[in-house]
């Protein structure tokens, strides 16, 4: 997917703060492309986003917080996908 929004837009409709933005492109959590100046996100990155925003300004959750959880939920999703695999394998 090639779609991108422009970072100012992303702000607009989320409604959270150029710092947060920065802060979790900073960090790693979400992957920006710089096309003329101009700061986009691709389409597929936005659901991360929102979950991210949904945790930081709802649940009051820090940044070193979303990197944790963000780290805990890639590794589930890891053991879940090795232990599929594992279980296919025994059949």
């Amino acid at each position: 997917m090639n779609e991108k929004i422009s970072r100012e837009e992303v702000v607009k409709i989320y409604d959270i703060e150029v710092a947060f933005f920065d802060e979790l492109e900073a960090v790693g959590l979400i992957q920006t492309e710089v096309v003329d100046q101009t700061t986009y996100l691709h389409y597929d990155e936005l659901q991360k986003l929102e979950q991210f925003s949904n945790w930081h300004y709802d649940l009051e959750v820090n940044i070193p917080g979303l990197e944790i959880i963000h780290n805990l939920l890639d590794r589930i999703r890891l053991l879940q996908d090795e232990n599929k695999r594992l279980s296919q394998g025994l059949r």
